[in-house]
């Protein structure tokens, strides 16, 4: 499987160790903007940076190019933020998957936009030491994740014949409005568990 990985410019809430121990040798690592700060910390050599560079030092931007890294300077006018623009560019490329760091820490502004570009690049993940998050498509299967927590959150205002196998608290066509709480925290209790509706815009966040 191959992996992109994105770093934004939000938190790294987690200890050095788990991103160092996450990230693969054959993996392709891009920044956007100040993202960069973090693979600077990490001792990672990203592919590309990209965005209008107004959160990442010049010192930084001079090491990487001299690493011979691409980087792609933005208008600050832009119509864009730069994790758009990342991710848009490389959902262009033939990535099985695209793992994203840092999308979740500081503004909330930036936390929201965020996570709806989740639902505009269908292989992109938001990963931390915590939890996952990502899309679901109308139907998701969870295999060997007996005893995890998982929470589906609706971003459209219905979610229409929702079905919940293999949790602790089964649905069965159930209509789940937008600001319902009724599927979080659940937990999985089989080792093959099932989501599928026919129509909504759903978000699962799985606790790792």
């Amino acid at each position: 499987m191959k992996r992109a990985i994105v770093f934004l410019n939000g938190e790294l809430l987690e200890e050095d160790k788990f991103y160092k121990e996450f990230i693969k040798d054959d993996d392709d690592i891009y920044c956007a903007d100040g993202g960069a700060m973090h693979t600077y910390k990490l001792g990672k050599i990203p592919i590309e940076i990209i965005g209008d560079m107004d959160s990442v030092s010049k010192d930084v931007l001079v090491y990487y190019e001299n690493k011979k890294t691409i980087i792609k300077r933005f208008s600050k006018d832009k119509d864009f933020t730069d994790g758009e623009l990342i991710l848009e560019y490389l959902d262009s490329k033939n990535y099985d998957e695209v793992i994203v760091f840092a999308a979740m820490g500081g503004r909330t502004d930036h936390a929201l936009t965020n996570l709806n570009l989740i639902f505009k690049y269908k292989k992109t993940k938001f990963i931390s030491e915590k939890e996952e998050i990502f899309a679901v498509d109308r139907y998701f299967k969870f295999e060997n994740q007996i005893g995890k927590e998982v929470s589906f959150i609706p971003f459209s205002d219905e979610i229409s014949r929702l079905t919940l196998k293999g949790f602790k608290f089964p649905l069965d066509r159930y209509k789940l409005k937008r600001g319902s709480s009724i599927c979080m925290s659940n937990i999985i209790i089989e080792n093959t568990a099932e989501i599928n509706f026919e129509n909504g815009t759903l978000l699962c966040i799985l606790q790792k």
